[in-house]
């Protein structure tokens, strides 16, 4: 099944831990579709953005529980890729 690679890249994340590794210039980190693989990943990635992607790692994100006063709900988890670029390879966003 062709799939169309905005639909498999969602958004960046931007959290402490993601600027951290980000800071050498070729990670980033991305919330990706829930059933979207590392080729599949790879690809989206290097079409949105023409870059040449080195290495994809994939992890799910576990939802986690909040509690609203007597109510107890859930933040909804996601699917998170950290991507490693090639040399001299750059992904801007602001």
């Amino acid at each position: 099944m062709a799939y169309n690679p905005r639909d498999i890249i969602l958004y960046p994340i931007y959290t402490e831990k993601s600027v951290n590794i980000s800071e050498d210039g070729n990670r980033v980190t991305f919330a990706v579709a829930k059933g979207a693989n590392k080729t599949q990943v790879k690809q989206a990635i290097e079409s949105i953005f023409s870059v040449k992607v080195e290495k994809v790692n994939i992890l799910n994100v576990h939802p986690k529980k909040k509690r609203f006063g007597q109510y107890i709900g859930k933040k909804s988890g996601y699917r998170k890729a950290i991507i490693k670029l090639a040399e001299g390879d750059k992904i801007e966003f602001l």
